[in-house]
């Protein structure tokens, strides 16, 4: 969402934002960091709502999204059954800045106005309504045969390219396919016995590690194809070409989180994946004795990973790392689920593949 966006009204629609999570199986974490995002919003003192909401049960999701406003849902009559959906018309009514809307490929039911939900986000951003939305690779009409190779599972809810790609951000929620099997093992993303058949049948760990890498490309392809229309609309393109095919830049802001070590292993298999280069950024200015020492031990750890890095300081983190990665021609960032001020770096960082690494989804 655009720091500088113009006043939004019902007598001045300007076609609202979208932007996208994207993730590679449920359970990622895309709706929870969806809300964190919504939170940051508010805090801000933008006038955002949820406009659909799907726990499945997860309670620490569940309270994520308290405090925030929702629009209440629509009940739909289907053969004799009462069912909830979107209510798009009472979300226009209410008029927010921003919408939050869950599951972006979902399917209405028969007799809706609309067939689909991503239909519903498109009237809704017409009003001049920014969106933020959550979305699974396999969701995505041109990989539909890509995932059926691949699972065996044929995905029957899927969303033309075109609609995606209109995304003005999009964030890749990434953990690794074992952490994921974890959670699905302890019934944090389904009831035990969902989680069973899940198990046996579309949560593999040759699954998930095939669908994450659909998604790490996907999310790629997303950022290249805004650059493209970048330099179309300007003859002096912020961004520099790095040649054809373009040549990946990985950073990892590295920090004093625990976590930081795993976002370390994680880059370096990506970069490795990718042949691309990698770097490790730690802002160091205004840390405590504690924080040097960790923020150090990360730094030597990098080393070890045959990564260069770098120690800058800034008086805002994420503006300095933001400004480091500018400058440096960086393309892909990673960064944990805890770095400082992270809905501001991404931001800052909107034409470039931001990766929020997690191991663990609260």
């Amino acid at each position: 969402m655009s720091e500088s966006s113009p006043v939004r009204s019902p007598d001045n629609p300007i076609r609202g934002k979208l932007k996208v999570f994207l993730g590679y199986a449920a359970g990622v974490g895309k709706t929870y960091q969806m809300l964190v995002d919504a939170h940051q919003l508010k805090a801000e003192g933008i006038d955002i709502v949820i406009g659909y909401f799907e726990p499945h049960g997860r309670k620490d999701t569940i309270a994520k999204a308290e405090g925030l406003e929702h629009v209440p849902r629509r009940i739909v009559e289907h053969r004799g059954t009462r069912l909830e959906e979107m209510d798009t018309d009472a979300i226009l009514r209410r008029h927010p800045q921003v919408c939050v809307i869950d599951e972006f490929a979902h399917t209405n039911v028969p007799g809706s106005e609309r067939n689909k939900r991503w239909e519903d986000v498109m009237v809704i951003r017409a009003a001049g309504i920014d969106v933020l939305t959550s979305l699974n690779v396999q969701h995505i009409e041109s990989l539909n045969d890509q995932v059926w190779q691949v699972t065996g599972i044929r995905v029957r809810e899927t969303i033309p390219d075109w609609v995606v790609q209109e995304a003005d951000d999009v964030v890749m929620v990434d953990v690794t396919p074992r952490a994921l099997l974890h959670r699905l093992e302890r019934g944090v993303v389904y009831a035990p016995d969902k989680a069973q058949r899940a198990l046996e049948n579309f949560f593999t760990e040759s699954n998930l590690t095939a669908l994450r890498e659909l998604a790490l490309r996907q999310a790629a392809h997303q950022i290249e194809d805004r650059r493209e229309e970048e330099q179309v609309r300007s003859p002096s393109p912020v961004i520099p070409r790095l040649g054809s095919p373009r040549k990946e830049r990985i950073l990892l802001w590295l920090t004093a989180d625990p976590a930081t070590a795993m976002l370390i292993r994680r880059g370096r298999r990506v970069a490795d994946y990718l042949q691309s280069t990698c770097v490790a950024v730690a802002v160091v200015n205004g840390s405590s004795i504690e924080e040097r020492a960790a923020i150090e031990r990360h730094l030597n750890f990098a080393k070890n990973m045959r990564i260069d890095t770098s120690s800058i300081e800034g008086r805002q983190p994420a503006a300095a790392v933001a400004e480091y990665a500018r400058r440096n021609h960086i393309t892909h960032v990673f960064v944990s689920a805890h770095v400082p001020d992270l809905h501001r770096l991404v931001r800052l960082l909107r034409d470039m593949q931001v990766t929020i690494v997690s191991e663990r989804i609260r």
